[in-house]
């Protein structure tokens, strides 16, 4: 079969040729981009199904499958944060499905389905934390933060790199996880000092600590997992978890409701909820925790049986509702002066 692309529109291919119509899977990929494309590789070489990726944040996708509810372009929604997935639930904009793989995965993965009226599912889970840059804060003198109050030192004045929460689901997550460590007028206390610290608010919630890989930035808060991927690729990054405690994510997987190919989506739901497949990731630099009880974790991923994990509401702040109110509440308390 020969395939011709003539046109991309909204980021999906259309296509002529010869023979029968190609089959296709419109994916959104929320992890980092390396792992994505890992993916839509061992896909296509197991399958007769061509994918059409693109790589966009957890707040951004959301926000484009809200955009097109009307007429989707996406037929699947892959990894990054679970609160918009659980967001995109409430909304209806995901379809309902209980794959059969739900008896291989972990306890916390069913849960994320059993939230969403299986609406979404847990695909990977990690812990936030931060990455430091080891030869910085040796050559400037500074001392290495070991829980969030250690942030606000007035030492690390621009150090400090974090995401931007309207595009980033890792610094939602930050948000959702000090709202519930500290109550919620003392966490946005808290992020008003932290705010004389930040050198900048990324797009993407992985950039932090790449920054910090690179001696862009002192410190990077971010998943603990996206800084082991630095550290593991060489860069002097130490990674912390925050003694107070800390939240964690649960990188789910959300079917589209009126997906244009919905057997083509079945198809990789099922497929990347394997162990097999998901035994594979740490060779495309996946440092998170599988969901699936016989995929093997990555050697370097933080155990999270050594981590002080806050007891996190999935269900409450992946509520829209609650969101969008923190949310509004960052962009006017926090957003603005960061803008300054």
């Amino acid at each position: 079969m020969t395939k011709v692309v003539i046109a991309l529109l909204g980021g999906i291919a259309a296509t002529a040729g010869t023979g029968a119509a190609a089959q296709e899977l419109n994916l959104i990929c929320s992890a980092d981009v390396v792992i994505c494309e890992r993916l839509v590789q061992e896909f296509e070489g197991s399958h007769e199904i061509d994918v059409n990726m693109v790589r966009l944040s957890s707040g951004e996708a959301y926000a484009k499958v809200r955009a097109e509810g009307r007429n989707p372009q996406t037929d699947l929604w892959w990894g990054g944060t679970g609160d918009p997935h659980l967001q995109a639930a409430a909304d209806g904009l995901t379809s309902e499905y209980e794959s059969p793989m739900l008896a291989e995965l972990q306890p916390w993965a069913v849960a994320q389905a059993e939230t969403s009226g299986y609406r979404t599912v847990g695909v990977y889970s990690g812990a936030l934390g931060w990455g430091y840059n080891t030869e910085i804060f040796e050559r400037r003198g500074l001392t290495p933060p070991a829980c969030w109050a250690d942030l606000l030192d007035p030492e690390l004045a621009g150090e400090i790199q974090l995401a931007d929460p309207n595009s980033s689901g890792t610094a939602y997550t930050a948000i959702a996880t000090l709202v519930q460590l500290m109550g919620e007028d003392e966490a946005f206390a808290y992020f008003k000092g932290l705010n004389a610290n930040v050198s900048q608010y990324t797009k993407s919630g992985s950039a932090p600590v790449k920054a910090a890989a690179r001696a862009e930035a002192g410190l990077g808060i971010v998943f603990m997992h996206d800084a082991v991927a630095q550290a593991e690729e060489g860069f002097p990054i130490a990674v912390v978890a925050p003694c107070e405690g800390t939240g964690y994510e649960i990188g789910s997987m959300s079917m589209i409701e009126g997906a244009q190919n919905p057997d083509e989506a079945t198809v990789f739901y099922d497929w990347v909820l394997s162990a097999e497949v998901q035994s594979i990731m740490p060779e495309a630099g996946s440092f998170q925790i599988p969901s699936n009880k016989a995929a093997k974790a990555p050697e370097a991923a933080p155990d999270l049986a050594d981590i002080t994990l806050i007891d996190y509401d999935f269900a409450e702040y992946g509520s829209a509702e609650r969101r969008s109110e923190l949310l509004a509440r960052w962009g006017a308390e926090i957003g603005g002066v960061a803008a300054q």
